[in-house]
């Protein structure tokens, strides 16, 4: 994993009002929600003794918030400094080494981000997220779990080559193997745009080469559709001003990734038939993702791709962009 990143690690709805431990980024980290509802994330290690704060308790008062660790009852603070050791008295002072690791967190748009980053290092400014998807746009979210590094998750997203062979029966249907372009696009360091986009120009082979990425259009003239990548694991398919597929990859540690799927539509409003269309959308993003996962669990190295030997071909161009991407960040 890349440090000094914004990554989104969980849901809104996964924190309440008691401390909650996930493993993200191969550390064990605990979540609780202070008493102005702000999301807080330490590493899952008291100082003390190195037990496990999620079976402990959220406490409030005149002191503001705390979390208390089960064992001995050590209190924290949002920031991760000790502020009461029950053994020694309420009236000692406590000593500055007892402080958790504490992480930055941004919350918006239901998703939770934690600054990766070293101990101690702010974050620049808060992350970005699709500003082409709009506030009035409905979605519901599954989850599914991968067996390999966040990164081959996300080079899978950015494939075209495969669309014809893994998806034969749903996206890929038709044959459509010669993989033109694709287009790419890019987004201003910091700016509203996407990183990257990538625009699908897959066709039948009629004996003609490949077209090369400056040979077609960004974006597509015939089409609204594309898809879109913010640096480092939010991905969209844009597919019409009211119908888009979101995915967060969400990296549990060096060999496994959680994917958030998200379905977004704003063509049904009348509430039955808006949960109906969820429930279809949904179904579809798990089935296709499936088909990816089956395959894409099998490639070896499991860790990121880059520097592994691989060969890869022109149709590959928006997996070798991302990888710049990855090398220009540290990764």
């Amino acid at each position: 994993m890349i440090r000094n990143q914004w990554y989104v690690v969980l849901e809104s709805s996964e924190v309440g009002k008691s401390p909650v431990g996930f493993m993200r980024m191969g550390e064990r980290m605990v979540f609780w929600r202070d008493e102005s509802g702000r999301v807080v994330c330490h590493i899952d290690k008291c100082a003390h003794r190195g037990a496990s704060l999620v079976p402990g308790a959220v406490l409030h008062g005149s002191g503001g918030s705390r979390l208390q660790c089960p064992f001995h009852g050590i209190e924290y603070d949002s920031s991760g400094r000790a502020t009461a050791i029950p053994a020694n008295g309420r009236a000692a002072l406590v000593p500055e080494g007892f402080r958790l690791s504490t992480l930055p967190t941004h919350e918006a748009r239901g998703f939770i981000w934690i600054w990766w980053a070293a101990v101690g290092s702010a974050p620049p400014a808060p992350p970005k997220f699709f500003d082409d998807i709009p506030e009035g746009l409905s979605w519901s979210t599954r989850r599914d779990p991968w067996d390999n590094h966040y990164s081959r998750a996300i080079e899978n997203q950015l494939d075209m080559a495969h669309l014809p062979f893994v998806h034969r029966d749903s996206i890929g249907r038709g044959g459509r193997t010669v993989v033109d372009g694709p287009g790419l696009a890019f987004g201003a360091l910091g700016s509203s745009e996407p990183d990257l986009l990538v625009y699908v120009y897959n066709r039948l082979d009629d004996g003609s080469p490949p077209k090369a990425v400056d040979q077609v259009s960004r974006p597509r003239p015939d089409s609204g559709q594309k898809l879109e990548f913010r640096f480092p694991n939010l991905w969209q398919n844009y597919i019409n001003e009211r119908l888009r597929i979101l995915a967060a990859f969400v990296p549990i540690d060096e060999e496994r990734t959680l994917m958030y799927l998200r379905f977004y539509q704003g063509f049904m409003r009348v509430p039955v038939l808006r949960s109906l269309a969820h429930a279809a959308g949904n179904a579809m993003n798990l089935y296709i993702a499936r088909q990816d996962r089956r395959i894409v669990n099998t490639q070896l190295p499991k860790a990121a791709g880059q520097g592994s030997g691989e060969l890869l071909f022109p149709g590959d161009a928006a997996i070798m962009e991302y990888r710049k991407m990855r090398v220009r960040a540290g990764g």
